[in-house]
């Protein structure tokens, strides 16, 4: 999948060496009993792509970034929609949107920025489970 057009509806970009990143991807898929929501890692050439196609500086975005059919969301935002995307009773965080984005964003960024020390990090970029591989685009070299 390389053309906008052809990038399924709702896709997570996460950080593939990320422990707590990679829980929230195994979290997702057995909370999508849909299976409406795909995968790419923040390190593979198909998330930089994008990244860059959205105006948005894939250096800086590190975390968690989602692509909800055609709008891009990222931080606490992104974790907002991608819940409500899970369906009851995940669904019922999205009542956090009313709290204003820079205090949920406070909250979120602290969570990010000690993402590595507080959970851990991977050597590589997580493999897709067996069964779920056609959910997950994006190769990541080396």
């Amino acid at each position: 999948m390389s053309d906008l057009g052809e990038f399924p509806d709702r896709l997570l970009l996460f950080d593939g060496i990320c422990s707590l990143c990679n829980a929230s991807v195994r979290f997702v898929l057995r909370h999508d009993p849909r299976e409406r929501i795909h995968f790419a890692p923040l390190q593979s050439d198909l998330a930089k792509d994008l990244l860059t196609r959205y105006e948005q500086d894939h250096q800086t975005l590190t975390s968690l970034v989602y692509l909800r059919k055609g709008r891009l969301f990222t931080r606490s935002r992104g974790a907002l929609e991608l819940a409500r995307d899970l369906g009851f009773p995940w669904a019922l965080t999205y009542l956090f949107v009313v709290v204003p984005g820079p205090l949920r964003d406070l909250v979120y960024d602290l969570a990010a920025r000690n993402r590595y020390r507080w959970f851990g990090v991977k050597d590589a970029c997580m493999l897709p489970p067996a069964g779920v591989a056609d959910r997950f685009h994006g190769e990541v070299d080396g």
